[in-house]
């Protein structure tokens, strides 16, 4: 999921960044790829929620202060919030716009919001502003894991990763 959110925040900040010259067939396509990603995540975000809520919250490092397991668990929060209002702004700016939401060819998507170009510049401000904050906190978290990992040296990267090594075995 991280890696499919990265992927979606550098598209959407590389979309954002080429020109709005008419009819520009690369920046569509881009975009086109960016909208079925963004439902893929919102898809993806389902059942990870229903698993997050069902399961015990895994344990923080001991040794961290209180108010770090407060933010560490703001953050978290934060994710799951962003991992759902992100792809939804993004739905709603796209039938604001009149324009469909299609999924991998293999359905579209219904539109949330009828035709509307002032609501649309709306969810526009909306999902960018959630995208810099996604972004955010995304830094927020690579760093203060790669300072727990190289200044503390404590178990708070390792605990991270600890699943991924099951995988790759």
């Amino acid at each position: 999921m991280a890696i499919l959110l990265i992927g979606l925040v550098l598209l959407g900040l590389y979309m954002v960044s080429l020109p709005d010259a008419g009819f520009d067939k690369k920046k569509i396509t881009l975009i086109l790829y960016h909208k079925e990603l963004g439902i893929l995540a919102l898809i993806l975000a389902a059942p990870r929620l229903l698993w997050r809520v069902s399961n015990t919250l895994p344990r923080l490092v001991e040794a961290l202060p209180d108010w770090q397991k407060v933010v560490a668990r703001f953050v978290h929060l934060c994710f799951y919030g962003l991992m759902f209002a992100l792809p939804m702004t993004g739905w709603l700016m796209s039938s604001a716009a009149g324009i469909p939401v299609s999924f991998a060819g293999l359905f579209t998507l219904p539109d949330l919001a009828s035709h509307n170009d002032h609501l649309f510049r709306t969810f526009i401000e909306i999902h960018k502003w959630l995208g810099y904050a996604l972004i955010v906190f995304i830094l927020a978290h690579i760093g203060a894991a790669l300072r727990h990992h190289f200044l503390f040296k404590d178990e708070t990267l390792k605990k991270m990763l600890a699943w991924r090594a099951l995988l790759i075995s």
